[in-house]
């Protein structure tokens, strides 16, 4: 990586929004439900609601908003300008796109919707009901009575342009963060919601009316109480629209489509088998210790509500290295690994931390066992630098107070799901990164993800990491303030 020749061609950077120039917008409404529920509270699974919130247009819009929406603009000397998103992106790249299936959304007609963040629009790709249709595609019955779905896609090209091959991981990391928001803010309004890994990839994209070669289909998200189900849904004829190209060219990168071509699913008898197959054991547990280091209860309350913490999260430039306290820690890998709405099992990944200034626990490496909330320690002593060499030589990684390294045991993923358990695992991993990005800011924290070497993490952990890889990395601490030395 270091004598590599890759270089950024800034003249074909792919421009961050997908546009239909022929589809008239439908301006969701401005007036937002806010989500108001503590952070804390929105990050676990929701209780039984005796009487869930209706899934209305603007409830709707305040799930993309919270999950997809443009949180801010930035213009820079020069006349550059970023549009940062609600949700993190690997290189502020933002190739996840999103979709809505409506049958059942009050004050919206039923159709196939692109949301454009840019402009906080829905624009119609098809008019009718076809939750049915997705419903079949997903072998889940319960989508076509649930008032709408919302689907993530990526465009490959996007995140490809910078990271080539290595793309494909974020697509799935980039996701789970934004399902990790989508999830807390349908919580936080009400709203009954889950996470669907398992479908008929050819059927869904051709739902949406999207080129399989360049962007796909990576998650479904139901909303709302299941009612009626839908009728049968209208023939889903081709779709060709018009859509801008993002830039003058794109650099083709096949291990990217053949990577999503391989782990995708044809039928679904085939959707059934996969998911079945997720049911035949219990989740992985780290290995009991003799010497756990307890963390103590995670704190009962955030103090900030949902809408606070996503307004005012974003990727820390700077950490100061100053410590943070044993139940800040305690709490954010308390919520960071709590179970949510998936449709396949869970616990895949775990987290290995490197533990450099938590007031209460002894500086060095560790892995973090749920069932007892504790830390098992690997390795003793000051880790900073090893963390920042670990992390790509960033300094984030060894400045943090913590930094977390997700480790997925992979071979137990592809045992079960194939080469879609691939997915599933760093979509895993990016669920749980996404919730720790939002219990850190919720503290009044800062949080970052990184890249890595991964190999170089796997053996660093070593031997309690056998058998597991890399695949996601977050540093979190007290934010520097700008200007600050």
């Amino acid at each position: 990586m270091r004598l590599g020749s890759h270089g950024l061609d800034w003249e074909i950077k792919p421009f961050p929004f997908k546009v239909y120039p022929r589809l008239e917008p439908l301006r969701l409404p401005a007036a937002l439900p806010a989500p108001l529920m503590d952070t804390f509270a929105a990050l676990g699974l929701p209780p039984p609601v005796a009487r869930p919130a209706p899934l209305d247009l603007e409830r709707l819009a305040g799930v993309l908003f919270h999950a997809a929406g443009v949180s801010r603009v930035k213009t820079y000397p020069g006349g550059g300008r970023v549009h940062f998103r609600a949700a993190p992106s690997t290189g502020a790249l933002y190739q996840t796109e999103v979709y809505v299936v409506a049958g059942a959304v009050e004050g919206l007609a039923p159709g196939v919707y692109h949301f454009g963040p840019g402009d906080f629009s829905l624009r119609q790709l098809r008019a009718g009901d076809f939750r049915a249709a997705l419903a079949r595609a997903a072998a889940d019955d319960a989508i076509a009575g649930q008032p709408g779905s919302v689907v993530l896609t990526a465009i490959y090209w996007r995140n490809a342009w910078k990271y080539r091959e290595r793309a494909y991981r974020h697509l799935f990391w980039d996701a789970g963060t934004m399902l990790s928001q989508l999830l807390a803010t349908a919580n936080a309004l009400d709203l009954p919601a889950r996470v669907v890994t398992g479908y008929v990839d050819a059927q869904v994209n051709a739902l949406l009316g999207i080129d399989a070669g360049r962007e796909g289909a990576l998650a479904i998200a139901p909303l709302g109480a299941v009612g009626a189900a839908a009728p049968a849904s209208p023939a889903v004829a081709p779709l060709d629209p018009e859509v801008v190209p993002l830039s003058p060219r794109e650099v083709d990168y096949p291990l990217v489509r053949e990577a999503y071509e391989d782990s995708a699913l044809a039928a679904e008898a085939e959707v059934l088998e996969w998911r079945g197959a997720w049911q035949t054991e219990g989740p992985f547990e780290p290995l009991a210790d003799p010497t756990l280091t307890r963390l103590g209860p995670p704190a009962p309350e955030a103090g900030r509500t949902l809408g606070e913490t996503i307004a005012r999260r974003g990727s820390t430039r700077e950490i100061s290295g100053a410590p943070i306290s044993r139940e800040a820690l305690s709490s954010a890998l308390h919520h960071a690994t709590a179970a949510c709405a998936v449709d396949v099992a869970e616990r895949l990944v775990d987290c290995y931390v490197n533990v450099h200034a938590v007031t209460g626990v002894e500086p060095g490496a560790y892995v973090y066992n749920r069932s007892a909330h504790a830390l098992v320690r690997v390795r003793a002593g000051d880790v900073r630098r090893a963390s920042t060499f670990l992390c790509l030589e960033q300094a984030l990684g060894g400045t943090s107070s913590a930094t977390v390294f997700f480790l997925g045991d992979l071979e137990r993923a592809l045992a079960r799901g194939g080469n879609r358990g691939y997915r599933v695992a760093n979509l895993e991993a990016g669920l749980m990164g996404g919730r720790l990005y939002l219990a850190a800011y919720a503290l009044g924290l800062g949080a970052t993800g990184l890249t890595f070497y991964d190999h170089a993490v796997a053996d660093f952990f070593s031997p309690r990491s056998a058998g597991r890889a890399a695949l996601f990395v977050t540093a979190l601490g007290r934010s520097r303030p700008a200007g600050s030395r």
